[in-house]
């Protein structure tokens, strides 16, 4: 029984090895190289600006450039830290390739750290190294800024740039190996499928933005306050930017411009217009009239639920993902956030932690080619189980590494801005800047 044996830029791993030595029986494709030129800029116009705008619409109008901010800082500091180390800690499998199964099953080496042997002439597969260092960095800059969401208008900046550095060091590098790297990698041995970012992306930010905003607490004023979004207008742009780029976040995980992207591509859509038409008619059921906050929400909710299916699932199957994730992230973000009492800002939790488990688990069903899917699952069950323990592991392990990191920053200089700061507004008692000249 075959439990996994696919997945897209997995399986080229295995050609990833720090001395490139099969770059050399390699031959660069530029179809390819094309495509995942594309790719990787469809994948950071998703943060910038995507989700800037996403995000910024959501707020009220005094913390409006506060989110904004944090998205393009977060862009800036990622991308340096990817290039210092961060590529070599996901990537760099020298020790699995040695017999080290210990460490090196959760974190990569640092061989390559400053991109130590890279040249212009150092290929992945058919197309140029280079081009897949940005095109990974890309997924580690949206991660951490999906994060902001939850704990938007009332963290300090400066705690929000540390926070960011050391969780993307102790949380984002670990996940990405663990599920990505290939033989020897501790969720990859396993057989989870997540073929473009389900775990690694959307459950980890998910898991670490509510650990964040119980961690912070609550708004103030919430949930007695109006707190209404200032500009939906900016919120459906961004959503639409999202929609978008995200045929670059899942087609591009193919890693070639081949058949399986143009699936990816395909059920990308497919599941994104059902989850779309999932939230707003639940909406519709329950509150009474459909709102463009909700129809925005179940498009990000469906593209994330997809993510990891984007590669084994078939048309079909991302129809039913999609309006799954479409009706259970509502009612997550609305009567469950209600009931719990927790102050999850943007729903970064509610859509991309719900999604993302929604997804990540109905992966393991419909990768079934019984299903109509393009895995070689034989063992729905069996599969489903090693989707749950992937899901399982990532949520603890994000869970209290997030904890601990936020504890340790709110003592040494703390997390929150004053009340002061948050009543005027952090665009304000932050940055000195107003969005919005009166």
């Amino acid at each position: 029984m075959t439990l996994r044996k696919f997945a897209g830029l997995g399986a080229l791993l295995s050609l990833l090895t720090p001395s490139l030595a099969m770059a050399d029986e390699a031959v660069l494709n530029s179809g390819d190289t094309a495509w995942m030129l594309t790719a990787t800029a469809l994948v950071l116009f998703m943060t910038i600006p995507g989700l800037a705008l996403f995000y910024a619409g959501m707020v009220r109008s005094k913390n409006v450039l506060s989110v904004m901010m944090q998205c393009f800082a977060i862009t800036g500091l990622i991308s340096i830290l990817w290039v210092v180390y961060g590529y070599s800690l996901a990537f760099d499998t020298t020790g699995m390739e040695q017999g080290v199964t210990n460490l090196n099953s959760f974190i990569g080496g640092l061989n390559k750290a400053f991109l130590s042997g890279l040249t212009v002439d150092s290929l992945v597969g058919a197309f140029p190294e280079s081009v897949f260092i940005v095109f990974q960095m890309t997924f580690a800059i949206i991660t951490p800024a999906l994060i902001v969401g939850a704990f938007a208008e009332r963290m300090k900046f400066s705690a929000m740039l540390v926070f960011m550095g050391v969780w993307f060091t102790l949380v984002y590098a670990p996940i990405c190996h663990m599920v990505w790297s290939g033989d020897g990698a501790f969720l990859w041995d396993a057989g989870v499928l997540d073929f473009a970012g389900g775990t690694v992306v959307h459950i980890n930010a998910g898991i670490a933005g509510l650990v964040a905003c119980l961690v912070l607490g609550k708004r103030k004023g919430y949930p007695t306050a109006s707190m209404a979004p200032h500009n939906l207008g900016y919120t459906l742009v961004g959503a639409a930017m999202l929609w978008i780029g995200w045929f670059g976040f899942n087609a591009g995980s193919a890693i070639a411009a081949n058949g399986t992207a143009g699936m990816a591509m395909l059920v990308t859509q497919i599941a994104t217009a059902a989850a779309a038409l999932g939230w707003m008619f639940a909406e519709w059921i329950t509150h009474g009239k459909p709102s463009a906050l909700g129809i925005a929400s179940g498009v990000v909710a469906g593209l994330v639920a997809i993510t990891p299916a984007a590669g084994t699932a078939g048309p079909m199957g991302a129809l039913i993902i999609g309006l799954a994730a479409g009706v259970i992230c509502f009612f997550c973000a609305t009567s469950l956030k209600r009931k719990l009492g927790y102050d999850d800002s943007l729903d970064a939790f509610g859509v991309h932690g719900i999604g993302g488990i929604v997804g990540a688990i109905l992966t393991g069903v419909f990768a079934a080619p019984a299903l109509g899917g393009f895995g070689t699952v034989e063992d729905i069950g069996a599969q489903v189980l090693v989707q749950i323990e992937g899901v399982v592991v990532t949520v603890i392990y994000t869970a209290i590494v997030t904890f601990v990191i936020l504890k340790v920053i709110d003592l040494v200089m703390g997390l929150r801005v004053t009340d002061e700061e948050e009543t005027v507004g952090l665009d304000l008692s932050l940055h000195n800047e107003r969005g919005y000249n009166l």
